[in-house]
């Protein structure tokens, strides 16, 4: 029986999700996913006393094309190992500034400011369109930053959550300067349609209806102040009894020194020294390159493994030797928090290996080439309606592989090859593939940004994607019917106004009929 390149590549990553949403855990569902994805692997090697190997460390085919799987190909992979220390850096930091009492402090801050439950949720999604730079850095630094805010508006861990995931892919596919724009940029070099990778990604955004319509969608939604679906549960529970839904393990530590500034200064620096951290490590400041780079080709170059690590190393020691000099910790409570840090931490890395397992078996299956037939099969006599298939299908790819980048690193190609260079349709058409992609991204259990999200509102994983997932189909049913309309009216403008229009109309209608409204709680 042939496996590889068929439905099968994908049954692996479907079976974990199904099981993750039915049982509401996720270890055990990602195991067994990672267990079937290793069993079919050795089945189509004929050799069934290799599913250990590609569930712990092995190689699947032979020759040049042989491709390493297993829990080990995933830790050691040098852009996973990166990506780990820099959730490790951010835990430990977190835990200074709680040590030193500079959460509470903001708290404090907070409080006297921000006076509303809609203030809280706006404050949130502003700080989530200003850290434009990486997901992953959005979602741990925001979370980090507004958890105290939200909490004392008793707004649900579920909504915060929701917010951050929001404000993380979104807005980083649609921001010229991001670890994204890079990745698509690179993807999409040298593929024959005539123009730069960055020049196709800037085109693209206008058409990117799904990020610009949740943008819309969460402004709108909290101005109305409404909830639907399993959200409204979680927001009426946190507004009643007050339980946000939080893992725990955050308790506040108030101290009567600390300030505002213990909070703020650490984040600044974090935020200044990864971005600079990025562009170094993108050659911005390369002596033996010709001339100084600008900053979208040093972001384009850059590696968010490497820059994220570098700078949140260098903003630890400088908080580190801060907070000291601040007398707001002791050198005793200050190396606690190295530990404290990483323990926080140790759920979301241990969430991510096993879906990065998962993806490397998905990978070997053959996904991409079940995927690039079946998308290249719809191509004749569907041209003008191509643009809103190629979403589909890249929602449903990344869904299903819980990764954006490898879904457009798959579509993106194909779609350059199927549409004239010189069509308005092949804007369209790489715009469908990136809003598919972040839109499968953002509703996936097995995403690593859900998963960050998650961790960076210290809640349930499975409550989170619950919660979301309404609202995210939301926002993807409108943008679809935006595609359908751009593959035929091919300007961006009326698209996407009437997506704004549907946006709004949409959740009039949500609010009259299902949508309730925390005040009714009391």
């Amino acid at each position: 029986m042939e496996i590889v390149g068929t439905f099968w590549a994908l049954v692996p990553p479907i079976i974990a999700i199904v099981l993750a949403l039915i049982t509401k855990e996720t270890f055990s569902s990602l195991f067994v996913g990672i267990l079937v994805g290793a069993i079919l692997l050795a089945v189509q090697s004929g050799d069934l006393i290799n599913i250990l190997n590609y569930m712990i460390l092995g190689e699947f085919g032979e020759g040049d094309d042989a491709v390493a799987v297993g829990f080990i190909t995933a830790i050691s992979d040098p852009w996973n190992a990166g990506i780990f220390i820099f959730l490790v850096m951010l835990g430990i930091m977190v835990a200074l500034v709680n040590a030193a009492g500079g959460s509470v402090a903001f708290g404090h801050w907070a409080a006297a400011h921000i006076k509303s439950r809609v203030g809280a949720q706006l404050a949130t999604f502003f700080l989530g369109v200003l850290i434009f730079i990486d997901d992953y850095f959005n979602c741990l630094t925001v979370g980090a930053v507004m958890r105290p805010v939200t909490d004392a508006e008793r707004v649900s861990r579920a909504k915060l959550s929701y917010i951050i995931d929001a404000t993380a892919a979104p807005i980083c596919m649609i921001a010229p300067i991001s670890s994204w724009a890079a990745a698509v940029s690179s993807t999409a070099d040298d593929l024959g349609s005539g123009i730069s990778g960055i020049q196709l990604f800037i085109s693209a955004i206008p058409f990117n209806f799904y990020s610009l319509l949740t943008i819309v969608f969460i402004i709108a939604l909290v101005i109305m102040g409404f909830d639907y679906g399993p959200m409204a549960k979680a927001e009426f529970e946190a507004y009643k009894s007050g339980d946000m839904g939080s893992l725990g393990n955050e308790e506040p530590i108030e101290k009567g020194n600390a300030s505002l500034v213990d909070l703020l200064l650490p984040i600044v620096v974090l935020i200044v020294c990864c971005v600079i951290g990025m562009m170094y490590v993108g050659g911005f400041w390369d002596p033996e390159a010709d001339g100084y780079m600008n900053l979208a080709v040093a972001f384009g170059n850059t590696d968010a493994s490497v820059g994220l690590p570098w700078g949140s190393l260098i903003a630890l020691v400088i908080t580190f030797i801060y907070l000291l000099a601040r007398r707001v910790v002791n050198f005793k409570e200050a190396t606690a928090c190295f530990v404290e840090g990483f323990k926080s931490m140790v759920p979301a890395m241990l969430i991510l290996t096993f879906a990065l397992t998962l993806k490397l078996a998905t990978s070997a299956l053959g996904a991409d080439v079940f995927v690039h037939d079946a998308l290249a099969g719809s191509a004749e006599g569907l041209y003008s309606m191509l643009p809103a298939i190629i979403f589909l299908v890249a929602l449903f790819l990344a869904f299903s592989t819980g990764t954006s980048w490898g879904t457009f690193g798959i579509l993106i190609p194909i779609v350059v090859a199927v549409f004239d260079p010189s069509s308005t349709l092949l804007t369209i058409g790489i715009s469908a593939c990136l809003a598919g992609a972040v839109c499968g991204d953002h509703i996936s259990p097995i995403s690593d940004t859900t998963i960050m999200a998650s961790a960076g509102a210290n809640v349930n994983h499975i409550t989170h994607v619950d919660t979301q997932a309404p609202y995210a189909l939301t926002v993807a049913a409108i943008s679809f019917v935006c595609f359908v309309i751009a593959g035929f009216v091919q300007n961006w403008m009326i698209c996407l106004g009437i997506g704004v229009v549907l946006v709004i109309v949409t959740l009039i209608v949500l609010r009259k009929t299902i949508g309730q409204k925390v005040a009714d709680a009391k």
